[in-house]
């Protein structure tokens, strides 16, 4: 795993998409049809994004689903591999 930690994809979503294109979070959520509160949570990383997410994000940005859910899973993976590291670190490799 590499050392930098990797950028939460509502961070993401607000940093590359919404701010350049002066989305708000009310405006961004009336695009998706989802909750203000969805929002808010992605962009403070309370919430990650869920498929249903990346469909309706690759949609209104013109990404791809995979985008959104890559992000997501490499969020994912450093989190889980940073706190379970020494449990990981335990197992010997086969090959």
């Amino acid at each position: 795993m590499k050392n930098r930690p990797y950028t939460h994809p509502g961070i993401i979503l607000k940093e590359e998409f919404a701010v350049p294109l002066k989305l708000s979070q009310a405006m961004l959520a009336k695009l998706l049809n989802t909750g203000i509160k969805t929002i808010s949570e992605l962009y403070n990383e309370k919430r990650g994004i869920t498929p249903l997410m990346a469909l309706k994000l690759a949609n209104l940005f013109g990404t791809t689903p995979e985008f959104w859910m890559n992000l997501q899973n490499n969020y994912d993976l450093h989190k889980t591999y940073n706190k379970q590291k020494n449990e990981i670190d335990k197992i010997k490799k086969m090959a």
